[in-house]
């Protein structure tokens, strides 16, 4: 039970209005005007709602908070500070500031108990609706029975016009309802503002007719006359929102921005700049505070709002009684647990990833799924699937049931399923594998056609600034892909993907390069994204090619020379097996020529000098790389002597073969370019 709201609560959000405005004020930018409005709906969150615990901000058994709208950074910092995660007025006074714990936007990992890095809007809210999934599939790794309350926690959010606009928030509000996800409970503010004005000029749908058409529980917060929050019935709707277990609930909560700034509220001004020193002492007055004082909290109010330290730790303590009686009652799945808090791995698991033999033609999208399949067999934590394109990703999980409620009328339907079916919503896939990431236990994969990695780099460039271990599985990766044609042939993708740091991207050559490069992934647990195949390659026959296990190098030997090399063809993917051919027409001229495999750029730049020199010597200047795509970033491996066969336009329907000669990826190209950079050596 939470005690009756008293003069300290009103005392707590009054600071928290004024807090937002000197904070935009001394720094000179920033958005105060949604914190301003939103206080009381941040402290009744966080005060009476929110099960939480600020001693421990990565506690197992907290609900999660989504500040979706992360421009709106203070509405979160303020009630941090108030909640004692850390951070003091100290920190408040340098908003936005170098080094500060308070960024513009909230950054994962930079402040404790910023559960994701917000900004573009509708990430935040599409990636709670990975935090949900999340939370249920580990339900079902521990307490498939429901025999304890453990693991269950809601994630809440708050949600902007903005975010509701994107459409990547329609595609994972759309598969939340699908999905049922009644642990996800997000409070919508309707301020009816943006930076253009009014957002009816480009906003007129009825909100909670389509949230309600997607599934969800909607409830309307209307309100006060005088345009404040009504805080009684917002809190009424956030316990029914608890309450509501079968559905996703939407809070649609009427506000007015910046109120009650007695010019700016309202105003498109106060959304995105500071309100001034005359309106912010104006304010002040209308709130009962001293005009001449700034970043002003009573100890009183203070300590009264950081007694939910002791609530959190009441919460926590009850809960890690429960998880004692769980697991003396349940020691295996105790086991498991330990495990992936761990961040560990079972013993001798990559045992089971296959080795394929040479002399076939396989396809690595199909290597891959053969490999999926076999870490599924020890890896509980690991599930996934694809944008309805899991025939074509090779992503399906054999036997792992369709990940969809109970009351689903699918045939393989499991609430605890390891197959996803995300729908063709590329965005809302990355976004979701983000939003699982984050949430701890569980290793999941995500697959669509490369081509398509372009309607979700904004969640793949998340996954990487947050440095979180997000899979994405991206097939078709070439013109290899052959009569679907330009539409569908990724050119510019793999060297653009290669542009977003800490970002690695993986083209395997062969079916044993991606059993190594999946191993590598699983154990390096950072933001990834393969390149496969749709057409089959060779098998490289490793009695007479280096080791596969080159690739957790990035780049390996794959066929060198008895002596020292004339030439050193570099290549990645399809490629490889091309180059080796070339290579064996050059042996014919006496000409020797070095392949190397390149399956990840990356990986490599992370090896040291010597390993670098003992791949590619700098003494060799004759270099060829051969990539199917552009040829952006090359120069670094080939120098100004080296040649570079790209691909510097779009591709065009026809076999991959034909492609293939046509835009001169052929053994005999190769051999032709390597006599030119060896005569220019």
């Amino acid at each position: 039970m939470v005690e009756k709201w008293n003069d300290l609560d009103d005392q707590a959000v009054v600071a928290s209005r004024a807090l937002a405005m000197d904070a935009v004020q001394k720094v000179g930018n920033g958005h105060p005007g949604t914190a301003m409005a939103l206080a009381p709906v941040a402290y009744t969150l966080f005060q009476r709602v929110l099960r939480h615990d600020p001693s421990d901000p990565k506690w197992l058994g907290r609900d999660r908070f989504v500040l979706s709208a992360g421009h709106s950074s203070l509405t979160l910092y303020i009630q941090l500070f108030f909640s004692g995660y850390g951070l003091e007025l100290d920190d408040l006074k340098s908003f936005r500031t170098a080094g500060s714990k308070t960024p513009g936007h909230p950054e994962f990992g930079h402040t404790d108990g910023v559960e994701i890095t917000t900004g573009p809007l509708g990430s935040g809210i599409s990636s709670a609706v990975g935090m949900a999934m999340a939370a249920r599939y580990e339900k079902g790794l521990f307490d498939p029975t429901g025999a304890t309350k453990l693991f269950d926690h809601d994630i809440w959010v708050i949600a902007s016009d903005g975010d509701l606009q994107e459409g990547v928030s329609a595609e994972a509000c759309s598969l939340a309802g699908t999905q049922e996800l009644g642990n996800l409970k997000v409070i919508y503010d309707d301020n009816r503002i943006s930076i253009e004005g009014d957002t009816h000029v480009a906003f007129t749908e009825d909100v909670p007719a389509r949230y309600r058409a997607y599934g969800w529980n909607v409830i309307e917060v209307s309100a006060n006359s005088d345009g404040s929050v009504d805080r009684e019935a917002l809190e009424k709707a956030m316990f029914a929102a608890k309450a509501e277990s079968k559905k996703p609930t939407l809070i649609r909560l009427h506000t007015v921005i910046a109120w009650p700034a007695p010019s700016a509220k309202g105003t498109a001004e106060s959304h995105g700049s500071a309100l001034g020193a005359q309106e912010v002492a104006a304010t002040k007055i209308a709130l009962g505070l001293n005009p001449e004082e700034s970043f002003v909290v009573s100890t009183e109010v203070l300590a009264h709002a950081r007694k939910v330290k002791y609530r959190g730790a009441q919460l926590h303590g009850e809960w890690n009684a429960q998880a004692l009686l769980w697991e003396k009652a349940n020691p295996e799945k105790a086991a498991l647990l330990n495990r992936l808090r761990n961040k560990e791995l079972p013993k001798d698991w990559e045992k089971v990833i296959p080795v394929f033999e040479s002399g076939k033609d396989l396809a690595t999208r199909a290597a891959s799924g053969k490999v999926i399949n076999a870490l599924a067999t020890v890896l509980p934590e690991f599930w996934g699937g694809s944008s309805d394109l899991a025939g074509s990703n090779n992503t399906t999980i054999s036997g792992g049931g369709s990940f969809l409620p109970k009351t689903s009328a699918m045939s393989n339907a499991n609430p605890y399923g390891r197959i996803i079916h995300f729908g063709i919503r590329e965005h809302a896939m990355g976004a979701i594998l983000n939003g699982i990431a984050l949430h701890g236990l569980s290793t999941c994969f995500g697959g669509t056609f490369l081509v398509f990695s372009d309607y979700m780099r904004g969640s793949v460039r998340l996954a990487a600034l947050m440095d979180i271990p997000s899979i994405f599985v991206w097939t078709h990766d070439s013109i290899g892909l052959g009569e679907d044609g330009p539409t569908h042939q990724p050119v510019e993708h793999i060297a653009a993907l290669r542009l977003i740091p800490n970002f690695t991207v993986v083209r395997p050559a062969d079916a044993n390069e991606t059993a190594i490069a999946w191993r590598e992934v699983i154990k390096r647990r950072k933001p990834t994204g393969f390149a496969l195949s749709r057409q089959n390659l060779p098998v490289i026959d490793r009695t007479s090619c280096g080791s596969a296990e080159g690739v957790a190098k990035g780049a390996y030997i794959v066929c060198d020379t008895a002596k020292d090399p004339d030439v050193i063809l570099i290549a990645t993917g399809s490629e490889v097996h091309i180059a080796i051919a070339a290579a064996a027409l050059l042996a014919n001229e006496n000409v020797a020529a070095r392949v190397v495999s390149a399956p990840s750029l990356e990986w490599f730049d992370e090896q040291g000098p010597a390993y670098h020199e003992e791949i590619l010597p700098k003494s060799i200047k004759a270099r060829v790389s051969i990539e199917a795509g552009v040829g952006s970033g090359w120069h670094k491996y080939v120098g100004d002597s080296g040649e570079i066969i790209s691909l510097e336009h779009f591709g065009a329907s026809a076999s991959a073969g034909e492609l293939f000669k046509e835009y001169g990826f052929t053994p005999e190209n190769i051999v032709a370019a390597a006599r030119r950079t060896i005569a220019r050596s």
